[in-house]
């Protein structure tokens, strides 16, 4: 992993640091961030960590990391006006961030669509409405166009499971659904728009990679009566977005479900899904663990007396390798890159300082865990750790910090973190 051609980077997503609403189109997670209880702090994205007005000195801290690469996500909603046209304000704000990124020889991974779509696709169905699939294509066709030159690597989708099982099934994201009819035909509808996307992608710069960026929690039994509801658990989250994108095909665990509840799917929908993609990019933060229910179905089970995040997620390190190498297995794949991983800490900042030595410890062991990957097979050619900085953490508000730098949110003031100053110590030594 440290020669120069393997890519270190770090990450951050459009809506959790920007901030500056006032210069774009409502999305949902404005929407659900005004409905009550919804936020845990009852706050919202409207100020974030302003990063539209701060962009600079971010850029800066960037370069000063000693990254190879940053990955980003475009929001939509500051990208376009509702009638589909060009927001020129939005897009030379991107234009100017990628250029300036160039100058200093940072690569930039961009993805399309990190959880802000526009709330007036929203109004008229969401992901549930096929035509959000297309209005999709159409944006990337725009953005890909107007930031011709300026990007190494397009990712068409962030975590489909996240929003569309979070944000339509259980309701638990924007924009707030709970039904299961819900939840299926969004997935299938931001896999057939990641599918129409990459047709505009190779078109339009075919010189340019492109790929899609899935979250994958392995599934384990809390029992060993346990074993089928984890394999339907695995079919359910994990490979029902890989073996589409891959395969052109749905899990069996599809037949199972209630015809009800089934996804609509056209005749070509899956030829288009699943056409080549360069590379897949794995978010990895833990396991779940999960027990068989009354109706055979499956549910999460808690385990106690293992190490947790401040989210309450486990930390479990050898995961990543076992998954990496399970899909290895399982599937032709092609390069892979670890496009988030990190973890919440209960950071304190101390005079000027974070000694976020929990955080050290869970980056040390997840990156000896994606090198025995890489030992045993597995073509993964980045990393990138996430976040950048500490920011708007979805249906946490401000609560959970994932950052390497730590924001002050009432000041902005930005501070490295123990975690950055040794993940710059590892790329600079890496330099030389």
């Amino acid at each position: 992993m440290l020669q120069p051609s393997f890519t270190f980077g770090v990450a951050t997503a459009s809506f959790q640091i920007e901030g500056a609403r006032d210069s774009r189109l409502d999305c949902i997670w404005d929407t659900f961030c005004q409905q009550p209880n919804m936020i845990a702090d009852q706050s919202n994205g409207d100020a974030a960590c302003e990063h539209v007005k701060l962009w600079q000195q971010d850029i800066d801290m960037i370069a000063d990391l000693a990254v190879d690469a940053y990955r980003l996500s475009i929001s939509w909603p500051r990208a376009l006006h509702q009638d589909g046209t060009v927001n020129q304000q939005g897009i030379g704000f991107y234009r100017d961030l990628l250029i300036a990124l160039k100058t200093r020889n940072i690569k930039t991974y961009v993805t399309l669509y990190h959880w802000d779509l526009p709330q007036h696709f929203e109004d008229k169905g969401g992901w549930q409405n096929r035509d959000t699939a297309y209005a999709f294509a159409a944006y990337t066709d725009i953005v890909s166009k107007e930031l011709t030159g300026l990007v190494d690597s397009y990712a068409t989708l962030n975590e489909p499971f996240c929003s569309a099982y979070l944000g339509y099934e259980i309701g638990v994201h924007a924009p707030g659904i709970k039904s299961q009819k819900a939840g299926r035909q969004a997935a299938h509808h931001q896999l057939l728009a990641h599918g129409l996307a990459m047709q505009v992608l190779r078109k339009n710069c075919p010189s340019t990679e492109a790929g899609i960026v899935l979250n994958f929690s392995p599934t384990y039994p809390l029992t060993s009566a346990d074993t089928i509801a984890a394999e339907q658990a695995d079919q359910y989250h994990n490979q029902w977005y890989i073996k589409a994108v891959l395969e052109g095909a749905y899990p069996a665990l599809l037949n199972e479900l209630d015809p009800l509840v089934q996804p609509n799917i056209q005749a070509s929908d899956m030829q288009v899904i699943s056409q080549p993609i360069d590379f897949l990019g794995v978010n990895y933060y833990t396991r779940i663990h999960y027990k068989k229910t009354a109706n055979n179905w499956f549910d999460e089970a808690v385990i106690d007396n293992v190490p947790v995040t401040d989210m309450g997620w486990e930390v479990y390190p050898q995961g990543l390798t076992e998954l990496l190498v399970d899909l290895n297995n399982q599937y032709n794949l092609p390069k892979m890159y670890i496009t988030e991983n990190g973890a919440a800490m209960a950071d304190t900042l101390i005079a000027g300082q974070v000694l976020d030595y929990d955080r050290i410890s869970y980056y040390h062991t997840h990156l000896n865990a994606v090198q025995n990957a890489i030992e045993q097979g597995v073509n993964v050619q980045g990393y990138f750790a996430w976040s950048l900085m500490d920011n708007f953490e979805w249906a946490y508000g401000y609560e959970k910090r994932f950052g390497l730098v730590y924001i002050d949110y009432k000041t902005q003031q930005r501070t490295l973190k123990e975690s950055a100053k040794q993940y710059r110590a590892l790329l600079k030594q890496r330099q030389k």
